[in-house]
């Protein structure tokens, strides 16, 4: 099959089109070229270079109407002019022009209301694999009348020369052309600039559509009860919501439209630095044939050793969401009924789980908080503070507030329960407490799952005045309230002063939004 619309790709010369390869021509093709290795579990495995990571710094947005007006401009979404990206993109297809070509044609969001087809062009064989994994994949007959409303060009081995003179911030770009649907990345390797470059445009279509865009992942019940895991790196959202009892809907990347709740992807994109088969049976599993295992060190044996962070500690792994037993086909679900804030609270002072009123929900989604642990860096001797917006603020193009608007009208109109769970520190902070158990956490999540948590008594936890159960079943009584886990209770209180003073400090970049969004009442008081 051949995609159409060749000619209007704006390239010249295009030499042979491999167009939504099948798992065994790609990866057949990722060895043969040289690009990729296999390991014993039949996964392969290939290097992104000196980019493991995104480059958020070389993001931009081209400035012009009618996105302009629309756009939360800044550090995260930056201007570009016309002309500049017109150069870029001419590089771009310079680049792309007399080659072999891997084609993928796929769609992001699983809703056909709501969904957009996406087209991603690309030299490179594993950047093909990866685009299958991480999208849903059309049938043949869906393939025969696509046409794509965005269009991907990856040009990673571009390198923009002029970049001073462009007055960007290196020679890497990814850039976003609203209003032609196009996006172009030149200079870097790393597979999840491009499963994040749709995300950031699914985050600017669909809120002006009226339905939410979320960072989090969405399981569903055999009571087909749905619920959504918020919560920013290594708190727990993948863990937690990947459930033996529990359909897994998907892991990162949600919509909700006036039908419910579906994925924007179709697989997932884990973590694997110290993957372990006992406490993460579902995802290490998942690493079969077909997945894509990206700066992962493999032993002479071809096993690959997890614990191995010495190209990077962002090791990753990106299959399809069928490698997952437990997964929901259809990858959609109806309205959430429980909604779930993840933080890792390193200074070990907020109660393992919490009930939210609707006024709550807004503040801590608009602070989207968790906690770094103190690094080997010299002087910092502290756990960190961390807030981002709505749990991921580095992909949304539009001010946070357009999405806690949303999200509030949704809270009310279905009655959803909020919760925040601390999976971070208890009994002191990180060098004097310890982890959460996940036994604990576990016994939070199902309390809530299972409704048994509404039938508990609540006592107000101070300063913050959130709702904490007094008991809980399966949960050790004495962690619930965070106070009694300190042995100096003067320093739990000391520290609970100082990590709302954090909060609100925060929250003073919404000082200048309307009242409708003045929530810092509902946030801690000093």
């Amino acid at each position: 099959m051949t995609p159409k619309g060749l000619d209007q790709l704006g390239l010249k010369n295009i030499g042979k089109v491999f167009y939504n390869l099948d798992y065994d021509e790609v990866i057949r093709h990722t060895l043969e070229r040289g690009e990729a290795k296999l390991t014993n579990s039949g996964a392969t495995t290939v290097d992104t270079g000196i980019f493991t990571g995104r480059s958020p710094k070389d993001k931009y947005f081209v400035k012009q109407s009618p996105s302009e007006k629309y756009i939360a401009w800044g550090d995260i979404n930056q201007p570009i002019s016309k002309e500049v990206f017109d150069e870029l993109f001419e590089i771009t297809k310079e680049q792309l022009s007399g080659k072999d070509l891997y084609i993928t044609d796929a769609f992001a969001g699983a809703s056909p209301s709501s969904r957009r087809s996406i087209r991603v062009i690309s030299e490179i064989a594993w950047q093909a694999h990866f685009v299958k994994n991480m999208f849903i994949r059309p049938t043949e007959e869906e393939l025969e009348n696509f046409k794509p409303d965005f269009t991907l060009y990856n040009a990673c081995q571009v390198v923009n020369k002029k970049w001073k003179e462009h007055g960007l911030n290196s020679d890497v770009f990814v850039i976003f052309n609203i209003e032609e649907n196009i996006a172009i990345i030149g200079g870097t390797w790393y597979g999840g600039e491009m499963k994040k470059g749709i995300f950031t445009m699914m985050n600017y279509w669909l809120p002006l559509e009226g339905k939410l865009s979320m960072h989090c992942s969405a399981n569903i019940g055999k009571d087909d009860d749905v619920a959504l895991f918020f919560g920013l790196s290594g708190t727990g959202k993948t863990t937690l919501s990947t459930d033996p009892n529990r359909r897994l809907i998907g892991d990162d990347e949600h919509g909700w439209d006036e039908n419910g709740v579906f994925n924007f992807e179709g697989g997932c994109y884990a973590k694997v630095i110290n993957l372990d088969p006992s406490s993460e049976p579902e995802i290490y599993g998942a690493i079969k044939k077909g997945a894509l295992l990206e700066n992962v060190v493999v032993k002479d044996n071809g096993d690959v050793d997890f614990t191995d962070g010495s190209k990077t500690e962002n090791t990753r792994v990106s299959y399809p969401i069928e490698h997952i037993e437990n997964h929901e086909c259809t990858l959609m679900g109806g309205h959430p009924k429980n909604i779930i804030f993840l933080s890792a609270d390193a200074f070990g002072v907020l109660p393992p789980v919490s009930k939210l009123t609707k006024e709550q929900a807004m503040y801590y989604f608009l602070s989207g908080y968790t906690a770094k642990v103190a690094g080997t860096e010299r002087g910092i001797t502290e756990p960190v503070a961390t807030f981002s917006a709505c749990f991921g603020e580095a992909f949304l193009p539009l001010h946070p507030t357009v999405y806690a608007k949303l999200l509030g009208e949704k809270i009310d109109e279905h009655n959803v329960n909020v919760y925040l769970v601390n999976t971070g520190w208890t009994g002191g902070p990180y060098g004097v407490g310890h982890r959460m158990s996940i036994k604990d956490t576990r016994g939070c999540i199902n309390a809530i799952l299972s409704g048994a948590i509404n039938e508990c008594e609540f006592e107000t936890l101070p300063i913050f005045n959130l709702q904490i159960p007094k008991t809980l079943e399966g949960v050790n009584s004495e962690v619930l309230n965070p106070m009694n886990t300190w042995d100096d209770k003067e320093a739990y209180i000391e520290t609970l002063k100082k990590l709302a003073g954090m909060f609100q400090k925060n929250f003073h970049r919404y000082d200048d939004t309307s009242s409708e969004f003045d929530f810092s009442a509902a946030g801690p008081q000093l």
